[in-house]
């Protein structure tokens, strides 16, 4: 299976996959070697072209050691969780996380003096994911996002307001449904997939607290879900497409007015309608809601069984840090994403106006990605009830009470290891 970019914001929403899958080939980037270290860096496979030859010429450029680049098919994430428990994996590797797991059980180094001095310019959404217990333990490479996208002719045609609440979501996806388009595409299971936690960000809770407690034991999250089934129930939810969120061409071929998909899709959208869309956060529901986007960022970690760890902790400085250049052609040449430091990604040419410019501004402003402390388990509990609430018309009271228990176990395990 070739991964993109787009995968990571779905990748930890997803329960535990199936087994390990064999490795498969390695392609090779050699530094000058001044120094004779040799480090072995891992990538999951991207499915954007040029992304492989990127890396490679990445690496080849590192003069303080002799760097050989991995690509990784199948299910890296576990590929790269078994290799962290045996002395051949990597030196450096591209993570999903760390997970806690992986933090507390020793397998990854504390990366924190890398980014001394400028840790602020790093978006903070994305770094608290790498953060656990004041230490940094991965580098953000580049960060993705979700984002609503709307049709400005319809909204105009039907006379919609583009919806600044979740009320207004609903009531504008009711308005612009008629027998040939529906209101808003979520996917095809109606949003259980794809949403995740941000509904609850946009009533103002959270997954998990800053203490590490559940964060949505509140009755406004059973109110925000309420009205993810009152979309489904309504009608105006486009579900069946030839094609699930990921994908814009939904949108693009007039079958919805609305979409909720990424921030990749945002060129194609752009190359086929020209002016005619726009974007918006998802919109904040209730007196303390907010405008949330969920964020991802895959980060570059450096194993505990390394016995080359200072020489890989510079290697990664240099690349993921130092190399502003590198930063800024890994995000936007080979797909379209944006930059982890906020310094690259304001000064990014491709980023500077319209939609692009919106969704920047939305990371920085409206930016939240799953905190390390929620866990498979919890995610899985959390995903299956809201399938549930959707689809079903379950009460989501009695739903998010039974996720607020499984949550709390979830919690005070990982704690416990602390």
């Amino acid at each position: 299976m070739i991964m993109s970019r787009r995968t990571l914001l779905t990748a930890s929403a997803a329960a535990a996959g199936a087994g390990l899958l064999a490795a498969c080939g390695s392609n090779t980037g050699r530094g000058n070697g001044g120094s004779g270290t040799s480090l072995s860096q891992w990538y999951h496979q991207y499915g954007e072209a040029g992304t492989q030859q990127a890396v490679q010429r990445y690496a080849a450029a590192y003069t303080k050691a002799h760097v050989s680049v991995e690509w990784r098919p199948g299910n890296y994430d576990q590929q790269a969780a078994a290799a962290l428990l045996t002395d051949s994996g990597p030196d450096v590797f591209e993570v999903n996380g760390p997970t806690v797991d992986q933090i507390q059980g020793g397998q990854v180094v504390d990366l924190t003096d890398l980014l001394d001095g400028v840790k602020d310019d790093f978006n903070p959404a994305v770094l608290a994911t790498k953060t656990h217990d004041g230490k940094i333990w991965g580098i953000p490479q580049v960060i993705d996002m979700q984002l609503l996208y709307y049709r400005k002719s319809l909204l105009q045609a039907a006379g919609v307001e583009p919806p600044a609440t979740l009320d207004a979501l609903v009531d504008a996806a009711r308005k612009l449904t008629d027998s040939k388009v529906k209101g808003l595409f979520l996917g095809n299971d109606g949003g259980a997939g794809v949403l995740g936690g941000t509904p609850l960000y946009a009533a103002g809770l959270q997954l998990v607290t800053a203490d590490g407690k559940v964060g949505f034991d509140d009755p406004a999250a059973a109110r925000a879900l309420g009205k993810l089934r009152q979309l489904y129930a309504d009608k105006s939810l486009l579900l069946g497409a030839p094609a699930d969120w990921s994908d814009p061409s939904a949108f693009l071929q007039g079958l919805t007015a609305m979409q909720w998909s990424g921030l990749w899709a945002l060129p194609q959208v752009q190359r086929e309608l020209g002016d005619d869309f726009g974007v918006l956060p998802f919109p904040g529901d209730g007196a303390h809601g907010r405008p949330t986007v969920p964020v991802g960022a895959y980060g570059a970690a450096v194993s505990a069984r390394s016995k080359h760890q200072e020489a890989a902790k510079e290697f990664v400085k240099w690349l993921w840090v130092q190399r502003g250049d590198y930063q800024q052609d890994f995000a936007l040449d080979y797909g379209f994403h944006i930059p982890a430091r906020i310094s690259l990604a304001k000064k990014a040419a491709k980023l500077r106006s319209g939609a692009a410019a919106d969704a920047v501004r939305f990371t920085t402003e409206h930016g939240y990605a799953q905190p390390l402390l929620w866990t498979p388990a919890a995610q899985t509990a959390y995903q299956d009830a809201l399938s549930r609430i959707i689809k079903s018309g379950a009460s989501p009271e009695s739903e998010l009470r039974a996720v607020v228990r499984k949550v709390s176990g979830e919690l005070d395990r990982v704690k416990k290891k602390s």
